[in-house]
């Protein structure tokens, strides 16, 4: 006949706590029952604040990027929906680096995706050259004490 089951293998406890208390519970003959239960919540909203890299005279925010960590790529979503006039640009060390280890999925893929333009090393002489923008000015002058001259 098998041993039975140890409570915290078959309950999945991750504590040492949580097996003593399921021992309390039985000893008390009330049955165990662990995490059958999901209470959504929505964690309260706080204020953040994004200070980009380099803002051009014409209005194009760079970014530059080593790691794009999960955190930055999430912070920028953010950033975009709260700001979607301003047009931010990433620059890379390499975007061709994997957004996490084992992934297929690069920054450049990432940024495909989700609508951002990128260079690798160096902003873009082009970018440079571009006529002013003037939504993602009005962006920058909302939120700068010296907005950038054109």
């Amino acid at each position: 006949m098998a041993a039975p089951k140890d409570p915290g293998i078959e309950h999945g406890f991750r504590s040492g706590l949580e097996d003593t208390l399921a021992e309390q519970l039985k000893r008390a003959g009330v049955r165990v029952a662990f995490e059958t239960i999901r209470l959504p919540y929505v964690k309260p909203v706080k204020q953040q604040h994004y200070t980009p890299d380099f803002p051009l005279p014409n209005g194009i925010i760079i970014e530059s990027k080593g790691r794009f960590v999960t955190a930055d790529r999430q912070k920028h979503l953010a950033v975009r929906a709260a700001h979607p006039d301003a047009d931010i640009r990433f620059v890379f060390s390499r975007s061709k680096s994997p957004i996490s280890k084992g992934s297929k999925t690069t920054y450049a893929d990432w940024c495909v995706k989700h609508g951002f333009l990128y260079a690798d090393k160096s902003i873009p002489q082009a970018w440079l050259d571009e006529p002013a923008n003037e939504k993602s000015l009005a962006v920058i002058a909302k939120f700068t004490k010296e907005p950038p001259k054109k």
